[in-house]
C-alpha cells in the first residue's frame, strides 16, 4: 500500500512526486521509458549541447525557481545570452531582424504601412462579447489585422505548439491575452498599463541550466532515487473497495490510495479506459502530432548570419518545410565549443505531420538547404543529429477547454483520480511545473480528507 501512484516519469510526474516526498507521502513514479524525463533530454555531443525538447524556462514563474532551488541547481542557472538582440521572421525568401521593442514590428518593414497602421488601430476596437469559441487566428485578425495574425501570429503559433494558428483556442492558448480584452477593451491599452505598473509579459525572460533543461528531472529523480521505476510498462489500473490497483508488470503489482496519471494523452486515453471513461475521452481527442527536431554545429565562419536572436519562425504561406529554428548557441552560454555555433531547425507539427516522420539523413539535407538559404551556412556540419518525436506537443483546439474541465474533474467522478501534463495550461515547462504542483497540492487535500474521515466516524457514533 502506497499513498500515490504516478503513471509517467517526465517533469510534471517527477515534480508531482517531489511535492508529494516534501510532505512525506509515500510515492511510486512509474515511467515506461528506460530514462525518466520524458522528453526533457539534454545531450553533450562532441562538446555541443543538443536540447532534443524544451530548451528554456519562463524565469517568472513561481514554481520553476522554487523548485530550482529546493534541489540544489540555482548554482547552475543560466540567462540568455547577451548575443539575444533581436526576433527574426521569414518574409519574401529572408530573414527579418526585428527589434525586441515593443514598437518593433511598427518601425520594421516586414509588415506592410497598411498593417502597421492597422496594428494602431486596436485600441479603437470593439470587445468581443464572447471569445471561448474562437481560434487564435480569429482573435487576433480582428483586434490586430488579418496580415498581423498571418505573419506573425501565426509563426508564434507555430513556434510554441508546432500548431496551426486558424485550428488553435485563444481562450486556451493564450488566455492572458483573452484577459487583457475582457479587462481594459484592448490589448494594447491593458499591456501598456501593466508596464507602467513595472509589470511584465509572459515570456519575456528566459532561464536554463549550463547542462540543459534535462538537469531538472535528473535531479529530480536522484532526489526520489528507489521511487522512481524506469522501464516499466502499466498494465492495468483499475479502482476497487475505494482505492486503485496497478498492474505494473516486471515492477510489480501496488494499492494506492490515490493516482495521478501524468503521461501524454493518448496513453492517457489508455489508462483510464473502463476508469473513467469522460475523461478517457477527452484525453483521446487531444492531438499531438510527430515533430523532428534537427541539430546542426558548425565551425562559426561557416555561417554567414550573426546569429544575434533566438532563432527565427516561419509563416505558414512562405512555404517552407521548416517551421522555425533555435539559435543555442546564442541563446544561452557553452553551447558550442570555442570558434563553433549550433542552430536546431524543427519539422512536422500539426502543420505537416508527415514531414517529421521522414528518415534523419532525409531531414538532416532539407535543414541544411533551409540555413544555406536563410542564414549562409556552407559545408559540411561538425555535428548532425535528428530527434523523431512520434507523439509532439499537444494541440489546444477550438473546444479544448471542455476537454481540460471534464480531465480536471477526473477526481469528484472517480474520488482520488488525478490527471496532469502539459495540455492543460500550457506546454512550456514552467506551466507544466506549476500544473503539477496545484495537481500535488489537491491529491495532498483528498488523502487529508480521507484520513479524516475516519475520525469524524467516530465522533458521530460516540456523539462528541
Amino acid at each position: 500500500m502506497i499513498d500515490v501512484a504516478i503513471i509517467g516519469g517526465g517533469v510534471s510526474g517527477l515534480a508531482a512526486a517531489h511535492s508529494l516526498r516534501h510532505r512525506r507521502r509515500r510515492v511510486v513514479v512509474l515511467e515506461r521509458q528506460t530514462r525518466a524525463g520524458g522528453n526533457a533530454i539534454s545531450e553533450r555531443i562532441g562538446g555541443f549541447l543538443m536540447e532534443h525538447g524544451p530548451s528554456t524556462v519562463a524565469a517568472e514563474s513561481e514554481a520553476a525557481r522554487d523548485l530550482s532551488a529546493s534541489v540544489g541547481l540555482d548554482d547552475m542557472k543560466c540567462d540568455l545570452g547577451e548575443g539575444v538582440r533581436k526576433r527574426y521572421l521569414v518574409g519574401q525568401g529572408r530573414l527579418h531582424g526585428i527589434s525586441a521593442h515593443p514598437m518593433g514590428f511598427l518601425t520594421s518593414k516586414y509588415l506592410s504601412p497598411g498593417a502597421r497602421a492597422r496594428i494602431l488601430a486596436e485600441p479603437f476596437i470593439r470587445r468581443s462579447p464572447d471569445s471561448s469559441r474562437e481560434s487564435i487566428a480569429d482573435f487576433c485578425g480582428r483586434r490586430f489585422g488579418d496580415e498581423f495574425a498571418a505573419r506573425v501570429i501565426d509563426p508564434l503559433v507555430g513556434g510554441i505548439y508546432a500548431g496551426c494558428a486558424s485550428r488553435l483556442s485563444v481562450t486556451a492558448s493564450f488566455p492572458k491575452l483573452v484577459q487583457l480584452e475582457r479587462d481594459w477593451g484592448s490589448i494594447t491599452y491593458g499591456m501598456m498599463r501593466r508596464r507602467f505598473a513595472g509589470g511584465r509579459m509572459p515570456g519575456s525572460r528566459l532561464f536554463s541550466w549550463r547542462e540543459g533543461i534535462g538537469t531538472l528531472p535528473r535531479a529530480l529523480a536522484g532526489i526520489l532515487g528507489p521511487s522512481v521505476h524506469t522501464g516499466v510498462a502499466v498494465r492495468r489500473l483499475e479502482r476497487h473497495g475505494g482505492k486503485f490497483r496497478i498492474d505494473a508488470g516486471r515492477a510489480g503489482k501496488f494499492t494506492a490510495r490515490a493516482v495521478i496519471v501524468a503521461t501524454q494523452p493518448s496513453v492517457a486515453a489508455c489508462l483510464l479506459d473502463g476508469v473513467d471513461d469522460a475523461a478517457a475521452d477527452a484525453a483521446g481527442g487531444i492531438a499531438a502530432p510527430p515533430l523532428a527536431v534537427v541539430f546542426l554545429g558548425y565551425r562559426k565562419q561557416q555561417v554567414g548570419h550573426p546569429l544575434d536572436g533566438l532563432g527565427f519562425l516561419t509563416p505558414q504561406d512562405e512555404g517552407r518545410t521548416l517551421t522555425g529554428a533555435q539559435f543555442c548557441s546564442t541563446m544561452f552560454p557553452d553551447r558550442a565549443p570555442e570558434g563553433c555555433v549550433s542552430v536546431a531547425g524543427y519539422f512536422g507539427g500539426a502543420r505537416a505531420p508527415q514531414t517529421a516522420r521522414l528518415p534523419a539523413e532525409e531531414l538532416i539535407h532539407m535543414a541544411r538547404g533551409e540555413f544555406a538559404d536563410l542564414l549562409g551556412a556552407r559545408g559540411e556540419p561538425v555535428v548532425a543529429r535528428v530527434r523523431h518525436w512520434p507523439l509532439g506537443l499537444p494541440q489546444y483546439e477550438v473546444g479544448h477547454e471542455d476537454r481540460v474541465a471534464i480531465l480536471r474533474n477526473a477526481g469528484q467522478r472517480r474520488r482520488g483520480l488525478f490527471i496532469t501534463g502539459n495540455y492543460f495550461a500550457g506546454p512550456g515547462i514552467a506551466s507544466c511545473l506549476s500544473h503539477a504542483i496545484e495537481t500535488a497540492a489537491r491529491v495532498e487535500r483528498h488523502l487529508q480528507a480521507d484520513e479524516e474521515e475516519p475520525e469524524r466516524g467516530a465522533r458521530r457514533k460516540t456523539g462528541s
